[in-house]
């Protein structure tokens, strides 16, 4: 039922073909390999997981999919910002990579801090039902947590470098973090199958 058909503030999110994917990137709680502070996230990116430690020595695990070669990010940070159905503002070297993109090119309005421009927050938007955006030393990575329509890349490093999730797993993490959560984005887990 975690992964049945949902409506969330007004979009339908369809149900995931779950026995296509991987049964161990399912959502589910297991002993906590990172021996992190609860409330952390971790990322294990040598096995596309994603971790919201917990209390007793337990921790929620995710399937995730991340970047591809050249594209991946590690480090710790904070989780700094949250939103729900996010607009998509492909960077500047995406378009420039994928020149179709273009009409998503975000703009600044001229003596604003608003912008115009990207794509609607939807189903079928690359940031799906919601984004986390991650900070290091007070400044924007440009890397995120966010959902996608793409269920089938849990388990694969195709990204452009942010974590991917399905629609139902990071609804399920965006309730459960605060702003200013600690992540640590690490391939260096070697117990967390």
């Amino acid at each position: 039922m975690m992964y049945a058909a949902m409506s969330d503030d007004g979009h339908d999110i369809p149900a995931v073909p779950f026995e296509k994917i991987n049964p161990k990137f399912y959502r589910q709680v297991v002993p906590d390999p990172t021996g992190e502070q609860p409330g952390t996230v971790v990322v294990d990116t040598a096995n596309h997981f994603l971790f919201l430690v917990g209390n007793m020595g337990q921790a929620i695990r995710y399937g995730v999919g991340l970047g591809r070669q050249g594209f991946e990010w590690s480090g710790q940070g904070v989780i700094q910002w949250k939103q729900k159905w996010p607009r998509w503002f492909p960077p500047n070297e995406m378009i420039d990579r994928q020149p179709e993109l273009e009409k998503y090119r975000a703009r600044q309005i001229p003596r604003t801090n608003d912008w115009e421009g990207g794509m609607e927050g939807g189903v079928s938007n690359p940031l799906g039902a919601r984004a986390l955006y991650i900070f290091q030393d007070g400044k924007d990575t440009l890397y995120r947590l966010h959902g996608s329509p793409e269920w089938s890349s849990i388990g694969k490093s195709v990204s452009s470098g942010c974590v991917r999730l399905m629609h139902q797993d990071i609804i399920d993490l965006y309730d459960r973090v605060p702003d200013g959560t600690p992540i640590v984005v690490t391939g260096g887990l070697s117990s967390a199958v």
